[in-house]
């Protein structure tokens, strides 16, 4: 286990799913963690009572649409309030598919809420952040193996947000470097997790997992240890990459 004992971290997204499993890692890295969550109050809960019976890092929620500007500047004083004027590290999580529409099915507005709920929390979150991030800083984004290979069938918007991701990944990378801030993304491939309940057919799931050398899906905590990593002093000479968990479904 990695030791993250006096960072402070911010996860956006952080009640569910893989975010919950992000939020849980850090704390038990000894990390006190401001998580963020949208409309899921009773999920917020449910991770602040995990999150207490490890009894590492200190957690706090933060309620709040990280597309919105307003609410990304409260998030960051809940967290500020809660644990100082410090940010170690920062989790982009937020992020989905909402739905599958081909070219031809979707209109204008889908295209700019999809592209924009992947690409504008990474903006927004970390401007917001990085007045508090120092030497040692730590920006782990999630990207998606559809940022690769383009994604499943009706998943071009959704892909194209997460290669926005990937892109603004490496820049920040090298705009941040100078300043002894890394700035790495993570891209999960067949992560079992309401995103795929939600969108992806059983068939289909069973079939991905088959054609993975693993023969499996992956485990949240899988992503969320891949995750602690980036972020700690261990992986401290890396920066502007995307590492890929997919079972090797996928290989860059």
């Amino acid at each position: 286990m990695q030791n993250l004992t006096g960072k402070v971290a911010l996860v956006s997204g952080g009640s569910r799913d893989i975010g919950r499993q992000v939020t849980l890692a850090l704390a038990a890295a000894g990390a006190n963690v401001c998580f963020n969550y949208f409309d899921s109050p009773e999920d917020a809960t449910a991770t602040q009572a995990l999150a207490d019976q490890l009894g590492a890092g200190r957690t706090v929620s933060a309620q709040g649409d990280m597309t919105k500007a307003a609410d990304v500047a409260e998030v960051v004083k809940v967290c500020t309030e809660a644990f100082g004027d410090k940010i170690d590290i920062l989790v982009n999580v937020v992020g989905g598919l909402v739905g599958r529409k081909t070219m031809e099915e979707m209109d204008e507005a889908f295209w700019d809420f999809v592209v924009g709920v992947n690409l504008k929390p990474v903006f927004l979150l970390t401007k917001a952040v990085l007045p508090y991030m120092g030497k040692g800083g730590s920006i782990v984004n999630f990207a998606s193996q559809a940022a690769r290979d383009g994604g499943g069938p009706g998943a071009l918007a959704y892909a194209t947000g997460k290669g926005g991701v990937l892109t603004m990944t490496r820049g920040l990378a090298k705009e941040l470097g100078p300043k002894g801030i890394r700035v790495n993304a993570v891209s999960p491939g067949m992560i079992a997790t309401a995103f795929h309940d939600t969108f992806t057919k059983p068939e289909v799931r069973e079939k991905v997992a088959g054609m993975t050398p693993l023969r499996r899906e992956g485990e949240a905590k899988e992503v969320a240890d891949l995750v602690t990593y980036l972020a700690s002093d261990a992986s401290s000479f890396i920066t502007g990459t995307s590492m890929e968990i997919n079972g090797g479904t996928y290989f860059v």
